[in-house]
């Protein structure tokens, strides 16, 4: 009789990359405060100490989930607003489509990143947000002085461009009634004609 095939171990790499996958699940579902490392190593079929071997705790192995997800993101959205060839609308159309983009494929991730803004006052999402409106005021900026516009409203634009597809990207997490390119059309035609016929001096109007 044969001996049963016995199981690969797995190398420290695979291993850590494991715990990293399971820990994602676990705290997209649960916040930080809602998942433990018993629950984790208990999904991973591993013994609490070989997470704390590799992580230190709950609190690093959290930090290097959040790191990794932000950086997918950001590394997205720069790739997307970084096509020398595209006009300023369509560097827009991009930007927002890599954002969607990655909310329709990582779902979990994305919830990670904006339940660690809103939960644990984290800087991840404010910091994808942060390169993002600088990268959009560069687009802004020369438009505006084409047009022999002032430059100074564009910082305030370029934030509630970002504000405005980052917020419509949250709530689409839960109304996915439209496509990802649908509400990349949307939003960029909203945004891109109000910006298209801006007054030069802005101002309330009389009747308020």
């Amino acid at each position: 009789m044969t001996d049963p095939p016995r199981t690969r171990r797995m190398t420290a790499a695979e291993r850590r990359d494991q715990l990293i996958g399971v820990a994602r699940v676990c705290f997209a579902a649960a916040g930080f405060d809602g998942t433990s490392v018993e629950e984790i190593a208990s999904r991973a079929e591993v013994s609490k100490p070989v997470v704390y071997e590799h992580f230190g705790g709950k609190e690093g192995l959290y930090a290097v989930v959040v790191d990794r997800e932000v950086s997918t993101l950001l590394g997205a959205i720069r790739a997307a607003l970084s096509d020398p060839d595209a006009g300023s609308r369509r560097l827009l159309e991009q930007g927002a489509l890599a954002l969607l983009t990655y909310i329709e494929s990582c779902p979990e991730g994305f919830q990670i990143i904006m339940r660690d803004s809103s939960e644990r006052g984290g800087s991840g999402f404010a910091s994808i947000l942060s390169d993002v409106i600088a990268r959009v005021e560069g687009l802004l900026i020369p438009r505006f002085e084409e047009r022999g516009y002032s430059a100074k409203p564009v910082p305030l634009l370029a934030q509630g461009l970002a504000g405005l597809i980052a917020m419509t990207g949250q709530w689409w997490l839960d109304n996915p009634e439209y496509t990802k390119e649908e509400v990349t059309a949307i939003l960029v035609n909203l945004a891109w004609n109000g910006m298209h016929n801006l007054d030069k001096d802005f101002h309330l109007s009389s009747d308020l």
